[in-house]
């Protein structure tokens, strides 16, 4: 699985929210399904978001501006939350 690919195509055609306070409500929600956090993302969103119960969280290896461009934005984002992955298989992701 390609990762980028897979997030692009969840973006496009699934729920995917950006930014860290929509994701913690999205997780709260019960919604995500997938939690995404940039390898640069501050000490306390991570913190904050981990002790969320039933999440999977996976950690892209690059900034958040890396993941912003992976997401196809011109912007960072240190994280984002898989509300519904559409015709994406990202959330194979909690397999691994």
């Amino acid at each position: 699985m390609d990762f980028n690919t897979s997030l692009r195509r969840a973006i496009k055609t699934g729920e995917v929210v950006l930014g860290s306070n929509v994701t913690k409500d999205a997780i709260t929600a019960g919604k995500a399904q997938l939690v995404v956090l940039a390898g640069n993302c501050p000490v306390d969103i991570k913190e904050d978001l981990s002790t969320q119960e039933g999440v999977h969280i996976h950690t892209f290896p690059g900034s958040s501006m890396q993941l912003g461009k992976a997401c196809g934005k011109p912007f960072m984002v240190s994280a984002l939350a898989v509300i519904n992955p559409g015709e994406s298989d990202i959330v194979s992701l909690k397999r691994a």
